[in-house]
């Protein structure tokens, strides 16, 4: 795919900026670029209120001052649990500003597992955003010694908690700050100007997957460099849009929110909800977008339902328009000239097929779309490139500084995570680790000498994922070291490989196979309640609860057909043969998921071991009394029978 050519910021400029700490960087930016370049919208009731690059450094002033008001010091950890707003900004460029050191949490932890972390970080104050948050709070106060005050952005329904004295609003903490500032006009940036690059700017929970999530210590400089990979290679320039959608505790946000943002001049721009995001998207036009896989599943998803949903001549139209978009794609990738008559054929179908279908979901005005966080199946790459739009696949760690591997525009290799950034080396070890080095990586786990020794060794980065590099120089993830595995019959295989085939059927939303040490592979899967819920209704086929649907007959029927077509995709001692339909989704709140969405492996492997084992018996159903902890904290009993299914 083409792209136009863009403004760039200037070389010189890009040095010079990348010499200094983030909040130093914005005071820079803000200086150049004033009152007349958006810095941040944020849509509100409807509306997109703006803050000029001159309002954000306002802001972020006199967050940082009402901070030193109440008592922050240089070198001392916050915890900010907000969700995507510009108050997340003010607060992390503030609190940097001063020399100290944030930490996002995520919102959807329960009030346990944020206790656990503020302690782990020790945490002496905290930014929440409304009062759900600030209940979790007040729920484990006894347990969190460290945290001398909880600041809370939205006031709504807080009226009651006025007489707390461990609890203040963020306008009071403003109106603190604006004081300051009158009593002390150059306290500012006399504590800005402390800062130096090489100092720990924040830290970033790692997924984990195989246990407690580890703390990566991230510097100014490691994030100003993969800033500046970014701004050299992608098709970003100032003034340009980047929407902000993936929690402000991942890496994607971070990187782009407190890195490339400020050294472009580009636009952070904040959705209403969920609901609005893709209204929002057209409204904005974004021109890059880098989310979870997740993300671009659950749309092509929501995409071939809408499209089986349609009237006779859509749906053909549809489907010529993915044979002609696919021919063109599958050359493309291979490098093979695409004929003429293929070319019209294409300009022909974007225009009545294409740009309508993209407009709709948003993303029409996007120039580079990239998935990353996790594998996703190259099925979902060329569905959405066969309708032009340009996803590609990218690779990158908390621990290497953000995304630091991408697929090349022309060079798009569905099954690939492409070649690495400017200033980036990756190395295949001999036992197939994927090894890294590069300028942007982090400095070390927090309160962790042996993790971080085992991490970081001769310079380079032990990321823990397998891989090779084929003849084009692109890298293939084949998944993590640890969980490749092997059949009774010595047979390797990835399950994430397996896995990320499975949820491209949209009636699939997570699946999980196992078969370490096994005769053959088995898998639990979770059906798309939306989904299969929509298809149910339009078969008539009555239903109550997610556990009743799932056990359904005819939906047995329906996911028995998604995973034989993927079996015929897989060589066959990577084939499926017997399936369990979970009666529960995974959640993150019962320990099967990471909050990034990730699957702990491990642990659902040790909670549901008796469905596992009856899959390699002859078993057909089982009996089960599973436990579900509810948003509220408390647990629920479920009890019922799962059947055991037969693929093959």
């Amino acid at each position: 795919m083409a792209v136009e050519k863009r403004e760039r910021v200037e070389q010189d400029t890009l040095s010079s900026l990348t010499q200094h700490t983030l909040p130093q960087i914005l005071f820079k930016q803000a200086n150049r670029l004033g009152s007349d370049h958006i810095a941040i919208r944020e849509k509100m009731y409807g509306r997109w209120l703006a803050y000029s690059w001159e309002d954000y450094l306002r802001y972020t002033k006199h967050t940082a001052l009402g901070l030193l008001a109440i008592g922050l010091r240089r070198g001392e950890n916050i915890g900010i649990i907000t969700d995507n707003h510009p108050e997340w900004l003010f607060t992390e460029m503030g609190a940097q500003a001063i020399g100290a050191i944030t930490v996002n949490l995520f919102t959807s932890s329960i009030a346990k597992e944020l206790a656990v972390m503020l302690n782990r970080i020790q945490a002496v104050y905290v930014i929440a955003q409304d009062q759900e948050q600030v209940d979790k709070l007040l729920e484990t106060k006894e347990e969190l010694p460290h945290v001398r005050k909880v600041i809370y952005i939205d006031p709504t329904g807080m009226r009651s908690y006025s007489g707390n004295p461990w609890l203040m609003s963020f306008q009071e903490l403003l109106k603190l700050g604006e004081k300051l500032e009158k009593a002390e006009p150059h306290r500012f940036e006399e504590e800005l100007w402390k800062g130096r690059p090489e100092e720990v700017a924040l830290m970033i929970m790692t997924s984990g997957t195989t246990g407690i999530p580890k703390l990566a210590m991230i510097s100014h400089r490691s994030f100003t460099e993969i800033a500046r990979k970014w701004v050299e290679t992608a098709p970003i320039g100032p003034g340009d849009n980047w929407i902000s959608i993936t929690p402000t505790a991942w890496i994607v946000d971070q990187m782009w929110g407190m890195g490339v943002s400020p050294l472009t001049g580009m636009t952070m721009n904040f959705p209403e909800t969920l609901e609005t995001q893709a209204e929002d998207f057209r409204e904005i036009g974004p021109v890059v977008v880098i989310t979870s896989s997740r993300f671009w599943e659950e749309l092509a998803s929501k995409i071939r339902v809408k499209i089986a949903d349609a009237s006779f001549i859509k749906r053909r139209l549809f489907g010529l328009g993915e044979r002609i978009g696919g021919a063109v794609v599958d050359r493309e990738s291979k490098k093979e000239a695409v004929p003429s008559y293929l070319h019209l054929l294409h300009r022909m179908f974007s225009k009545i097929v294409y740009r309508p279908l993209l407009d709709r979901v948003g993303c029409s005005q996007i120039r580079a779309a990239i998935t990353g966080g996790h594998p996703i199946s190259p099925d979902v790459i060329r569905f959405f490139r066969a309708k032009g739009l340009n996803l590609k696949h990218a690779y990158g760690l908390t621990e290497g500084g953000g995304v630091f591997q991408v697929q090349p525009d022309k060079e798009v290799k569905p099954e690939t995570v492409g070649k690495p950034l400017p200033r980036t080396e990756i190395r295949i070890a001999e036992d197939q680790e994927v090894l890294v080095r590069t300028p942007s990586c982090f400095v070390g786990y927090y309160q962790d000498q042996e993790a971080t020794n085992k991490a970081l060794r001769d310079g380079w980065l032990h990321t823990g994922d397998a891989g090779y590099i084929d003849d084009d120089g692109h890298l293939l993830i084949i998944g993590r070291k640890e969980e490749i595995m092997r059949t009774r019959g010595g047979e390797a295989f990835s399950p994430d490989f397996i896995e990320t085939r499975l949820k491209f059927s949209p009636f699939i939303k997570e699946a999980v196979v196992f078969g370490e040490g096994r005769d053959y592979i088995t898998g639990f899967i979770n059906i798309d309640f939306g989904n299969v819920g929509s298809w149910a209704e339009d078969r008539m086929i009555p239903y109550t609860t997610y556990t009743d649907l799932s056990q359904q007959p005819p939906v047995e029927e329906l996911i028995l057909g998604e995973v034989r077509q993927v079996n015929t995709q897989l060589p066959r001692p990577m084939r499926i043969k017997k399936i369990i339909l979970l009666y529960k989704l995974l959640d993150a709140d019962d320990e099967e998921l990471t909050r990034t969405g990730k699957v702990r492996r491990k642990f659902v492997y040790e909670q549901y071991l008796k469905l596992i084992e009856a899959m390699y018996r002859d078993e057909k159903e089982l009996e089960v009394t599973g436990k579900v902890r509810y948003r509220d904290g408390h647990v629920g009993t479920i009890t019922t029978k799962v059947k055991i299914l037969t693929v093959e």
